[in-house]
């Protein structure tokens, strides 16, 4: 039987469905190789040479390959149809070819598909090709570069910059994108206007309301109401006059459906839908794929087979009408910057598999495909036809003009199925508006001034920062997800709110790169980068002459750091940072002289934990400190913190100490040296805190009230481990902080009532029952600590990464519990006693030193 090879077990299972008895499909479980992460393992000295080898857990994988084709020495490599199952399908060869399990004249076939459907794969079948050594070597430089930049950038960071963990050739960049946000943010000053709505009524009795448009005869810009006096004036000129409609108009309009979703789409629809982060929406999309219902979910294109398109406009017809289907199908081309056209869009598999019909247990992925199916059956449907309307108002003697706006949907088209989401947009036109003509007298219900203040633009979300990323041209499909998520685990960027905020390290990272490694970090040279490395996965460039080129440069930049010192790099970002760090006084004095001892100067300090402060250069007679990021108002009245206000007479601020922030009540004195105080709880940003959160914290622990039982007070509070609540000795976990602050009694004694008796662990309820094994016992699938497991009898096995609780069979956990018992160590045999020996002779005193020599 031919050997067939894909990443994993669940793509496997799916595959074996249509390929039947004739093959043997293993999985690699991904890459089988890596650069070992230590210095050297690629080599510009030697041609870029890179040293791989075979991970440790994927031994066992790469030698059960090589066993079956002992049997059958046919490989097919059936692995993603992307640079990236190009080289899983590359390294494969290499390491079998490297056992010797293949040979020169061993048949390797490479075989893509961009669905995992009985057609798509028989199709794929029969037209192998070899593997794509161009997309290899795109693959080959890509390592390279990330390698190259992390293995010599991110000692620099070290060393120079306390507290930095790492640097990345496009996670920089992302980075950087979202530090420039924030100071953008910092740097705005708001600026107020005021409109003026009235509240108008027809003669029919239909009511309305309209927005002052013109005042003495001239068109109102969007600040030239500036104050409260000005809107006042505009209210009475409107009050004051009566008011008629000049004009009708009604203009008809049209909205076409959005492209159907690739890979970037589909993770900011994903976010702004259901919340989802990039990496959270790849992993349901990837089982969504293995299990055969959707195509490939890593692609830039848009294009839809045309097999696909025929099937979507045939549900169109049959669930929604004739009228739904345009005279032509639609066709859509990609917009973004450097956009492949490598791979059809994502969409699912089988159009006429609604999300109803589709037996999903698994939330995420039953969200993720209903909006796969829903864009892409909208995508090929009719506009939305639509009559927009726009009323003019005023007075007769032309000094005051109101305008209305409104819209009426005349016939929904794809709008019955899907409307995309939208970003930080408010629209006000989508009202409706009563019927009028021209010349009817309007009466006043009201007229209100409103305030309003200029916002800052808003920080990224995954969604909006994915988008900016796409739009510059910056990394590609594959990688959206992993950079976000790497720069959220180095620290660099917290998210709160959906809302990504960069902390202290990730400004100071990214000041110190744009600085001294300025060409690195511009979004230019980062996206003309990205465009020679297609080049290379095109063949129409030499990977190495693009490592050569970008090595020569980056590394005369490494060198020119070897000199800097700690002090004089904090002295550069303090510089550069000086305009959003000290900004001018309303006194003019100097924004650098310290407000509290009024002798030293202010300047950029780091602490051990990465972090950055700014402080009194008179440390220690003044203790004078305040967030990067704050003002100077955010300062306590002595000590280090921000002052969040007063509470029956005492401070209360919020600090930074050895364990990170918390919050304190009052200040430590001879007779208090330990002031009550509060660590912030896990989810809790310090952006989020003020004097109420922080009475909240200081308040605990929290009575909730006698048990019911013995009359003891059941307290809820933060500890060690997390939210509790506690009665007596018994301490039981809560799943949620925000529970500690609103549990009542009942559910108090019921999470106390589920706490097992210690040293007694209550039974666990399976989470399934599959069945029961061979040899008898059930199998069942269990919750456990660290993940899901599966149980019979005494043994545990645990799920592996490719399966999941509520999708497990038993023949699969029949597999797993009888690896797991054959894996068990035998117990040792009882040794039988040695017979006792004769004591041994003493040697001669020669020998004995001969033996000490």
């Amino acid at each position: 039987m031919a050997v067939v090879v894909v990443e994993s077990p669940a793509k496997a299972k799916t595959i074996n469905k249509y390929l039947g008895s004739g093959y043997t499909v293993l999985a690699s479980y991904g890459h089988v190789r890596d650069l070992p992460p230590k210095d050297g393992s690629v080599d510009p000295e030697q041609g870029f040479e890179m040293l791989w080898e075979v991970a440790s857990d994927s031994r066992k994988h790469v030698k059960a390959i090589a066993e079956a084709l002992k049997a059958d020495p046919e490989l097919i490599l059936a692995t993603d149809p992307d640079r990236e199952g190009e080289a899983i399908s590359w390294h494969l060869t290499e390491a079998l070819a490297k056992s010797k399990a293949i040979k020169k004249d061993t048949p390797v076939k490479r075989v893509v598909f961009n669905a995992i459907t009985k057609s798509a794969v028989t199709a794929a079948m029969e037209n192998p090709r070899q593997v794509d050594m161009p997309l290899v070597h795109a693959y080959l430089a890509r390592r390279a570069l990330d390698y190259l930049v992390g293995f010599n950038l991110s000692p620099v960071l070290w060393r120079k910059l306390p507290g930095a963990k790492s640097a990345g050739r496009v996670q920089s960049v992302c980075l950087r994108l979202i530090v420039e946000r924030e100071m953008e943010i910092e740097a705005f000053r708001a600026q107020e206007y005021w409109s003026v709505t009235a509240g108008l009524t027809t003669p029919r009795g239909q009511e309305f309301s309209a927005r002052l448009t013109s005042l003495a005869g001239k068109r109102l810009d969007k600040f030239d109401i500036a104050t409260a006096e000005s809107a006042e004036i505009a209210v009475q000129a409107v009050q004051s006059r009566s008011l008629s409609v000049q004009s009708v108009e009604a203009k008809p309009a049209s909205r076409n459906p959005s492209a159907p979703f690739m890979t970037s789409t589909l993770q900011q629809e994903a976010s702004r839908k259901f919340g989802m982060g990039a990496k959270q929406c790849m992993s349901a999309a990837q089982r969504l794929y293995e299990a055969g219902y959707i195509t490939y979910m890593r692609t830039d294109g848009i294009d839809m087979a045309p097999e696909a398109v025929m099937a979507a406009r045939d549900v169109i017809k049959d669930r929604y009408g004739a009228e739904y289907v345009p005279k032509s199908p639609r066709m859509y081309k990609n917009k973004a910057k450097n956009a492949q056209e490598a791979h059809e869009c994502i969409r699912p598999t089988d159009m006429a598999t609604s999300p109803d019909r589709l037996k999903i247990t698994d939330s995420d992925q039953r969200k993720l495909y209903d909006l796969i199916w829903k864009r892409t059956i909208a995508c090929q449907m009719e506009a939305a036809r639509m009559e927009r309307t726009t009323v003019e108002i005023g007075s007769k003697d032309g000094q005051v003009g109101l305008r209305a706006t409104g819209q009426v949907v005349l016939f929904d088209g794809f709008l019955k199925v899907y409307e995309e989401g939208r970003d930080d947009v408010v629209d006000d036109e989508d009202k409706r508006l009563p019927q009028m003509a021209q010349g009817d007298a309007l009466d006043k219900r009201s007229v209100t001034p409103e305030q309003h203040f200029t916002q800052p633009p808003p920080r990224y979300t995954e969604a909006t920062l994915v988008k900016r990323m796409e739009e510059l041209g910056i990394g590609r499909p594959s990688t959206y997800a992993s950079i976000v998520t790497t720069i959220q685990d180095r620290g660099y960027v917290t998210k709160d709110k959906n809302r990504l905020i960069a902390q202290d390290k990730g400004r100071l990272v990214t000041i110190f790169l744009v600085n001294y490694f300025r060409r690195y970090l511009e979004y230019d040279f980062t996206a003309a980068l990205e465009e020679q490395l297609d080049d290379v996965s095109a063949g129409d460039r030499d990977y190495k002459d693009v490592l050569d080129r970008f090595w020569r440069d980056f590394s005369a930049a490494i060198a020119e750091t070897s000199e800097l010192r700690i002090t004089e790099v904090l002295e550069k970002i303090d510089e550069v940072l000086a305009p959003h760090l000290y900004p001018a006084r309303e006194d003019g004095s100097d924004p650098r002289s310290c407000p509290k001892c009024g002798v030293g100067r202010l300047n950029l300090k780091t602490a051990r934990s990465g972090g950055a402060f700014i402080g009194c250069n008179n440390y220690p007679e003044c203790r004078y400190t305040r967030p990067l990021a704050g003002d100077e108002g955010d300062a306590e009245l002595s000590g280090e913190g921000k002052l969040l206000g007063h509470d029956a007479g005492d401070p209360i601020s919020l600090r930074t100490g050895r364990f990170g922030p918390y919050v304190q009540r009052g200040e430590a004195t001879t007779e208090q040296p330990k002031p009550p105080r509060a660590s912030l709880p896990k989810g809790w940003s310090v952006e989020s805190i003020d004097l109420d959160r922080a009475l909240m914290l200081l308040s605990l622990p929290r009575p909730v009230g006698p048990h019911p039982e013995d009359g003891e007070m059941i307290e809820a509070g933060i500890g060690r481990y997390g939210p509790y609540v506690k009665h007596g000795r018994i301490y039981a976990n809560l799943p949620e902080v925000d529970e500690v602050f609103t549990i009542g009694m009942n559910r108090a004694v019921e999470v106390l009532a589920a706490k097992p008796a210690r040293g007694r662990a209550a039974a666990t309820e399976p989470l399934r029952v599959l069945g029961d094994h061979p040899s008898g016992g059930a199998i069942s699938v269990m919750k456990g600590r660290y993940g899901p497991y599966v149980k019979w009898e005494k043994v545990n096995a645990t799920l592996t990464k490719d399966l999941s609780a509520e999708e497990i069979t038993l023949d699969q956990a029949i597999e797993l519990v009888n690896a797991k018992a054959g894996a068990k160590p035998r117990k040792p045999t009882a040794k039988k006693p040695a017979a006792k020996k004769a004591p041994a002779k003493k040697p001669a005193a020669k020998k004995a030193g001969k033996a000490a020599k």
